[in-house]
């Protein structure tokens, strides 16, 4: 019997070569005469947001940008890009760029409009809105932050907080495969990998809320980026890999963001805020680790999940052993794609562990949902296997 359950994700997604130089043309209903564009330096010394910015001006639109996004974003920058769009009398927001970029422009969109505080905001159905019309443009294949309703940042010197609810989700998601060609591999080793566990996660998810729908769309991700993800990473202008990526990115992000992620992004969370290791690498380094843990209960659910992404790996009939080689394969192919595999590999030492595990815990939303209930000496253990 398929119990209840509820599915959201953005209004209308459009996945198109080029499609970011149309903006104007697909985004129509929703811009108004003064959109307000949120992204980051790198993506202004590229020129990526060049075409999109001239539609839009060519359209008519009087266009302002705020481009300080920095990684893990800082409670005091997002409040910067709020009161620039008031400033510039936003009618609309555009995030572009990584998950960091799409995250602030949601909480610009809510901030600016409604005018709630953000302190309020923090936490699961806390939002009130109104917010401004929202779209989502995404240049690398990784967070799914153009399908999920969620915006995570940095609070104080560590501390990820996140604002949890359906009003964060677009109005119009982009997906403009051109975007992400030529991106530098750890880049795209780090947010495929971290697209991987959101598809993992989301189909092991303990949440009420795990869905026959969820667990399809994780499953048809895992397919896209286990089969991509060298292509993309050792030939970064190979088209075809990297629509595949981005598609698999965004419906890993519509599989988490209604059946939720666990103790891998628990434990990864604190590695980023502290040490300012990447989402995704963070993610990368303690994945075969949380699996290998989770193991004790969930090595079915992994079992079903190991031939999709490692496909040699369903000749092997014992679920429990094809669990253990799907977190080392796992850890395998990070290695394979260049990464830093080894918490020591990015300057975390043993004396580190215990605030880690000590922080970990702090993401409650996040640990209820892991398949093995996870306590602080569970993580530092997990933490020392990753050293």
């Amino acid at each position: 019997m398929i119990g209840a359950f509820t599915f959201n994700t953005s209004q209308r997604i459009v996945f198109q070569n080029g499609a970011a130089a149309v903006l104007a043309d697909h985004a129509a209903p929703f811009l108004g005469d003064r959109p307000f564009l949120v992204t980051d330096p790198g993506i202004i010394s590229l020129g990526l947001q060049e075409p999109c910015e001239e539609a839009l001006k060519s359209a008519g639109h009087t266009l302002a940008r705020f481009s300080e996004v920095a990684a893990d974003p800082p409670r005091a920058l997002v409040d910067r890009a709020i009161e620039a769009a008031k400033a510039h009398g936003a009618t609309s927001v555009i995030g572009f760029g990584g998950g960091s970029s799409l995250d602030v422009a949601k909480l610009v969109a809510l901030i600016a409009r409604s005018g709630e505080d953000l302190d309020e905001a923090w936490g699961i159905g806390n939002a009130k809105g109104p917010r401004l019309p929202l779209i989502l443009i995404p240049t690398t294949a990784g967070t799914g932050s153009e399908v999920t309703p969620i915006s995570i940042i940095t609070v104080g010197e560590e501390e990820k907080r996140g604002v949890v609810s359906p009003l964060l989700l677009p109005d119009l998601a982009v997906l403009d495969p051109h975007l992400t060609l030529g991106l530098p591999g750890p880049v795209t080793a780090a947010t495929g990998i971290d697209a991987m566990v959101h598809a993992i996660e989301s189909y092991a998810s303990k949440s009420a809320n795990n869905n026959p729908v969820s667990r399809t769309l994780a499953l048809e991700a895992l397919k896209l980026l286990g089969a991509n993800i060298e292509r993309a990473v050792f030939s970064p202008v190979d088209e075809d890999a990297r629509g595949a990526m981005l598609l698999g990115s965004m419906l890993a992000g519509m599989a988490f963001a209604n059946s939720p992620v666990a103790a891998v992004h628990a434990l990864a969370y604190p590695i980023g805020g502290t040490f300012h290791v990447p989402h995704g690498l963070s993610n990368a380094l303690v994945l075969p680790h949380v699996l290998k843990f989770n193991n004790k209960v969930a090595a079915a659910t992994y079992a079903e999940l190991a031939p999709v992404v490692f496909p040699d790996l369903a000749e092997v009939q014992s679920f429990e052993e094809r669990a253990d080689l799907f977190a080392e394969r796992l850890a395998g192919l990070a290695g394979i794609l260049g990464l830093q595999t080894r918490l020591r590999d990015v300057g975390i030492s043993e004396d580190d562990l215990p605030k880690l595990a000590a922080d970990a815990m702090k993401q409650t939303r996040l640990l209820v949902n892991n398949p093995r209930e996870l306590g602080e000496k569970d993580a530092l253990e997990i933490y020392k296997a990753a050293l």
